[in-house]
């Protein structure tokens, strides 16, 4: 086990490896304080094995990890204690041979079990191990938070309640109750719980990418239930059906995108087609139980209102979706012309322009569902801890957008046309240059005797008399021959 004294240089180091451009930061807290001791000590436990697993499946090769145990930190005790910091994800052996000496901690001098300090050891994670930077931070507990095992319960959990709805570090927070009924020698207990915190913008993305990945849903098959956002990607707009319109087809992609093919020389405004949607719940455990909904299609800078059908949602639980209908007409006023470059580089091709349409919830309310309720008491009996997931009162409205993708047909007729106008000034330019370059002859009459003078367009050619006095200059151009500089009393002029 490392020792204490070298916790803080190891975060830091930790944390520096993490900072590089490659590669995800994760902090594993493993709590073991005294009402952890049916998890320890208990033969069938499969505590130490489950913290193996998530730690393998949440890592990548480039990441780094800092795995620590924590209880409450004391004088000559701190907390968290640092067990393993390394860059990569370790071997399963390293990691359970690094948890296999793992116990129950007792108080520093005493035989007394250690007590619980959950916001301590967040807190410590996000400011220590991560230094505030980008990263991801596991707890495993059993959701019992009692420092100096005070019954202050509701006090110590509004604070960790706090941290993670009211703190600007915490982006987005998950968690997984999980069912793993142990007996010890003191205590017994029936759940434990798996949260992730995700540290900053880039943590939240680092999250998405792993849940995307489908690595953890390999160990942890439960659905995670979101404390944070509760504002953000609340619901799904899923189209069911579409119709299409004159100079515009309707698809749905793969994954519920919308396609939109437009013909780029139709005029005026596309007239609106009629979509039928599935609104969904993407915000388990809760129950959206009234919201206003309000929806804009939003295309090249433009935007317009979508006509929904009904405008409120009703008791919409996760899993359950409302269907919704409306009027989609797409804002078209800055979409391309047919002359500007990007059609002219389309030509004969689809131009694909990014849109999306937004909806808004306003007057939202949420619920904590019964069932959910339920079995976070058959999980953690008597354990206040579960009013962490009731919703913040300034949480009233949330935001969500389908993307859409928007094909725009432009035919090749301007792109002909420009080539062909291009092909003509090209054209017009070369016979100017041979114009401006082919020699000419300009007859010039000195002192009645014709002369015939060889010359070009642009040149400036001095004329003489008879006697070798310059008596004017002859100046030619594309169109013609002119005199300039005639000296006074001279007999000069164009022609015999």
């Amino acid at each position: 086990m490392i020792p204490q004294r070298v916790l803080v240089p190891l975060l830091l180091a930790a944390s520096c490896a993490t900072g590089s451009a490659h590669g995800a930061s994760h902090v594993f807290l493993v709590q073991n304080s005294g009402w952890m001791e049916p998890f320890y000590t208990d033969p069938g436990s499969p505590y130490k094995a489950l913290v193996t697993e998530v730690v393998e499946a949440a890592m990548a090769p480039d990441d780094a990890l800092v795995l620590a145990s924590f209880n409450q930190g004391l004088p000559g005790a701190p907390s968290p204690h640092a067990l393993l910091a390394q860059k990569g994800r370790p071997e399963r052996d390293k990691l359970r041979a690094t948890l296999a000496s793992l116990a129950v901690a007792k108080k520093p001098g005493s035989s007394t079990l250690a007590d619980t300090d959950l916001g301590e050891a967040v807190g410590s994670a996000i400011e220590g191990a991560l230094a505030g930077k980008p990263g991801l931070v596991w707890l495993f507990t059993n959701n019992r938070n009692s420092p100096n095992n005070d019954q202050a319960t509701a006090r110590r959990n509004r604070e960790f309640y706090q941290l993670i709805h009211e703190g600007q570090a915490i982006r987005k927070a998950l968690a997984f109750p999980l069912k793993m009924p142990v007996q010890g020698e003191r205590y017994k207990a029936n759940g434990l719980m798996v949260y992730v915190f995700a540290v900053q913008p880039q943590g939240v993305r680092e999250l998405d990418a792993l849940l995307a990945s489908g690595r953890l849903q390999k160990v942890i098959t439960e659905a995670p239930a979101r404390l944070k956002p509760l504002d953000q990607d609340t619901v799904r707009l899923i189209p069911a059906s579409v119709g299409n319109t004159p100079g515009v087809r309707y698809s749905v992609l793969p994954g519920g995108r919308l396609r939109v093919e437009m013909d780029a020389g139709h005029h005026g405004t596309p007239p609106a087609t009629n979509v039928t949607w599935r609104l969904e719940n993407a915000m388990y455990p809760y129950t959206i139980s009234s919201a206003r909904i309000d929806a804009q299609a939003v295309l090249a800078g433009g935007a317009q209102p979508v006509l929904l059908k009904p405008d409120q949602v009703r008791d919409l639980a996760p899993g359950r979706p409302q269907p919704l209908a409306s009027t989609l007409a797409l804002p078209v006023a800055n979409v391309p012309s047919a002359w500007s470059l990007a059609a002219l580089q389309s030509a004969g091709s689809a131009h694909v322009l990014p849109g999306r349409v937004e909806l808004t919830l306003s007057q939202q309310k949420l619920e904590l569902s019964g069932a959910f309720r339920q079995r976070m008491a058959e999980l953690f009996p008597g354990d206040p801890l579960p009013d962490i997931f009731t919703p913040p009162r300034d949480i009233q409205g949330s935001r969500a957008a389908l993307p859409v993708e928007v094909r725009l047909q432009y035919g090749s007729g301007p792109l002909l046309a420009a080539i062909g106008g291009l092909f003509a000034l090209l054209a017009a330019g070369a016979a100017a240059l041979v114009a401006g370059t082919r020699g000419r002859k300009a007859i010039v009459t000195i002192d009645g005797q014709p002369r015939t003078v060889h010359t070009r367009a642009g040149k400036r050619t001095p004329l003489y008399d008879a006697a070798g006095e310059q008596v004017a200059e002859l100046h030619t151009t594309m169109f013609g021959h002119t005199l300039a500089n005639v000296r006074a009393g001279a007999n000069v002029r164009l022609g015999h």
